[in-house]
Order: structure tokens, then sequence, then C-alpha cells
């Protein structure tokens, strides 16, 4: 997750959760929502991240489901086009964590090393390979749910891709600087359960037991990037957060199809 230069969304004001999920979302999306407060105030309620994240997996539902039955669009067309959706309204941020961590994992060296090739501007083979493995199998993914018309699906997909972001956040430990410590450092095993228990119930009333495999997944995927990050680098950065969220996402459509296939 790249940091943004705007010193406006680091303003210390009066403590409000409403306006920390609201500099939450305007900070990591680009949603036209222009409430800014400081950066610890946005990290106290990450655990309320799959929720807000919940919403564009309604907007992505919708946009699928007009695509695919108002304009007769192909599925693997429509997958393509939700994919871009969630990757762009979501600021590139996370994508751009993934690809970092896949230049940081192919080098040789040190946990500094690898640090520093991630900072690189560059982006190596490393990180191409990454985004195109996970970005083609999320492809696949979306496809199969929309080719069965299980359109709320993309919701709780989207919903399980920041259950893996602050599963990796509970299960990590932080480094001494960047935006991710604030995150990192922020998590409790309270606000984990608590944010992890409301995800299931949304998902789980959208579809038993696939919703709720899928929210499975998300952690399964979260905690991949843990490992990844604790093996190179012996600490979770915002890169590492980031890639958590892209392979919550794809695990998530992994486990739900998976499930579908069973039942």
């Amino acid at each position: 997750m790249k940091e943004k230069n705007n010193d406006d969304y680091f303003k210390k004001q009066k403590p409000s959760i409403i306006r920390s999920i609201l500099g939450l979302a305007t900070f990591t999306t680009i949603l036209p929502i222009n409430v800014y407060t400081s950066i610890e105030e946005m990290a106290r309620v990450t655990w309320f991240w799959p929720v807000i994240n919940g919403i564009i997996g309604v907007i992505g539902a919708l946009i699928a489901y007009i695509l695919a039955s108002f304009l007769n669009m192909p599925p693997l067309l429509t997958a393509t086009i939700i994919y871009g959706f969630f990757i762009l309204i979501n600021g590139f941020n996370h994508l751009d964590g993934l690809i970092d961590l896949g230049d940081g994992m192919m080098v040789h060296g040190t946990p500094e090393k690898k640090l520093a090739v991630m900072k690189d501007p560059i982006t190596g083979v490393g990180g191409i390979s990454t985004l195109f493995i996970v970005g083609t199998m999320t492809i696949a993914g979306i496809y199969q749910i929309l080719d069965l018309n299980l359109f709320l699906l993309l919701i709780v997909a989207e919903m399980a891709g920041k259950v893996g972001l602050i599963t990796c956040c509970i299960s990590s430990k932080s480094g001494k600087e960047g935006i991710g410590k604030f995150f990192i450092d922020s998590m409790n095993i309270t606000n984990y359960i608590v944010g992890l228990i409301i995800t299931i119930v949304i998902a789980s009333i959208i579809s038993i037991p696939i919703g709720t495999l899928g929210v499975i997944g998300g952690m399964f995927g979260g905690l991949l990037a843990t490992l990844f990050g604790k093996r190179h680098l012996k600490i979770a950065n915002g890169d590492v957060l980031g890639a958590s969220n892209e392979l919550g996402r794809l695990f998530a459509l992994i486990f739900m199809i998976i499930t579908i296939s069973l039942i």
C-alpha cells in the first residue's frame, strides 16, 4: 500500500468512529467521500475494513448483473471488467503491494536487500509474474461465479479480501516504519474477532455454506501473505498487507468454487 502525500489525510481531530471509518474509506479507495483524519484514527477501525469493502462488493455485483443480464456481455469479459473495477476503486494500492512483494520474494539475500528491491520503482519479473498469476486466477474465479449467476458471491469475495488483510495484521509483526505499521499495531484479537464475526454473519446471510467458506478462504490468503512476509522480510509492511488483500480475494473465490462443486 503506497503512502499518499496529502497531509490532509493525517489531520488530528476529535475522535469519532464514524469519521474514522469514512477517513479509512477515503484513504484506501477512490470513492468521493473526502473525509480526512489522522492515520491513527483510521487504523483504529481496521477491523471494520471488510464491511467497507462489502459496499464495494455490492457495487461490483450490481455492475456485473447489469452487464450480464441487460447487455448480454460474455462472462469472461464481464469478469475482467469486474476485476478491473475492484482494483481500480481500491486505488491500485493493494495490487501495487502484491507486485512489490513478488519482486522482493524473487531476490536472494537478506530481508534488508529484499525490502530495498521492493521500494525500487522499477518492477521486475517477479512482480510481473505474480501479477499475472494472481490476476488471471482471480478473473477465472470471478468468471466461474458469474457463469453460475451467483452475483452476490462477489460481495463475499471483496469482503474476504479485507479479511485476508486483517488476518495478516493480527498474525504479523510490524516493521519500524511505514503506514502498514499503524494498521498492524492497532489490530488486537478482540477487534479481529469482532470484524471476523460481522463478516461471517453477512457472508452466511448471502449463502450458507458457500459464503462462510469464502470468508475462511480470505483468512487462508491472509495467513499465506503472513508466511511470505515472515520468511522473506521477517516482518509485514504495507506491501505485504496489500498482497494479503489480493490473496484473500483469490482464495475466497477458490474456496467458494470448491464448495459449490461439492454440494
